[in-house]
């Protein structure tokens, strides 16, 4: 179980590299990223970010390939925005949790229109 304060760093910074990354990354060439969890070791030097990308599959591609380019701005601007004895460094890792849920939501909606129309 993590500390109190571990969880309260974690969603500062999911909060502050949203921020980042919103002003740093434009949504016409890498679609909408939006920050999903962050992961924060126990000595708070590494912060395992959690994204996911909307948008085409070239979107995507730019998008995860400008967090890695842009990855010490964005780090920087977080070493601003949060005070930490060190500021972690970013590590981006796509998550699909979000299109696997709507994936299983849609396959759910399939079975119950196949099952109400074998019902009529």
């Amino acid at each position: 179980m993590a500390s109190h304060r571990l969880l309260r760093v974690r969603e500062l910074l999911k909060r502050e590299i949203g921020e980042a990354i919103r002003r740093e990354i434009p949504v016409e060439q890498a679609g909408l990223v939006t920050v999903n969890d962050v992961d924060v070791s126990g000595d708070l030097r590494v912060a395992t970010v959690f994204i996911g990308i909307l948008g085409s599959a070239e979107q995507q591609r730019t998008g995860l390939a400008m967090l890695q380019r842009n990855r010490s701005r964005i780090q920087g601007l977080v070493a601003k925005a949060v005070i930490l004895k060190y500021t972690p460094q970013l590590r981006f890792v796509v998550d699909d949790s979000i299109a696997r849920g709507n994936r299983v939501l849609d396959i759910i909606a399939e079975l119950e229109r196949t099952e109400k129309m074998t019902d009529d």
